[in-house]
């Protein structure tokens, strides 16, 4: 970035002003180091960001081979660039839980998760353990599964929630479809889970699922998830 003149030269913008003055493709060009032999590092971003449909989040979901298809970008970058994206989702993700605030809707399990579970291909099964005050003690991710659907090890989560001498937990899975509304044999399933953790005190506060941009919630459906129920059993299931 020498040929650049040096109010344009990202890294010493951000040495002098801090990283907020910069924009989303000074940031990148930082990532990327060098450019091209008509680009400098700034442009090749410019070219990513736009590849990506104009957006950071286009960038993050962009797979490996989509970043070394735009010019100027190798695996070494791209690499680069997608290791920086995971740890922002990775702060977001962490930063959710550092204050000790008691979970008291599924919007805040939704912001907690959603970084987590945004653009995957597959189900992945998550608990969050909670206190008597409902405050987040840990969380972990105990299964994953295919494109549509993860069975779940009661047993497995009970132990785990006593383990870590929880009073209650909250489920969470995550939809790829982009439909939150959680089918029959997630009801089953969480049902069964219900039934678990009350014959040890424990208490399954939610279970929410969640899309990229919206989520279910069975304790705010709980009528909802009842009748289905009740129509299962009347068929015998």
């Amino acid at each position: 970035m020498k040929e650049m003149c040096l109010d344009d030269r990202p890294r010493e913008k951000l040495l002098e002003n801090g990283a907020s003055v910069l924009s989303n493709a000074e940031l990148l060009a930082i990532l990327i180091r060098t450019g091209t032999q008509t680009e400098n590092a700034v442009e090749v971003a410019r070219r990513l960001i736009q590849a990506a449909g104009g957006s950071l989040a286009g960038v993050a979901d962009m797979p490996l081979s989509g970043m070394v298809a735009v010019s100027g970008l190798g695996r070494i970058k791209a690499a680069g660039i997608s290791a920086a994206l995971e740890l922002g989702r990775r702060f977001m993700a962490e930063a959710s839980t550092m204050k000790k605030v008691s979970i008291i809707d599924p919007g805040m399990v939704y912001s907690m998760m959603h970084p987590y579970m945004k653009g995957l291909d597959h189900e992945e099964c998550w608990v969050i353990y909670l206190n008597r005050a409902r405050y987040v003690i840990g969380k972990e991710k105990l299964f994953s599964g295919g494109l549509s659907s993860t069975l779940l090890d009661a047993r497995m989560i009970v132990k785990h929630a006593l383990d870590r001498h929880a009073d209650g937990l909250i489920l969470t899975h995550n939809h790829p479809s982009g439909n939150p509304r959680p089918g029959t044999e997630d009801i089953r399933q969480t049902e069964a889970l219900r039934n678990a953790l009350r014959t040890f005190e424990l208490s399954l506060v939610d279970h929410v699922v969640i899309a990229d941009s919206s989520y279910y919630s069975f304790a705010d459906m709980r009528i909802e998830t009842v009748k289905v129920l009740d129509e299962l059993a009347d068929k015998g299931c």
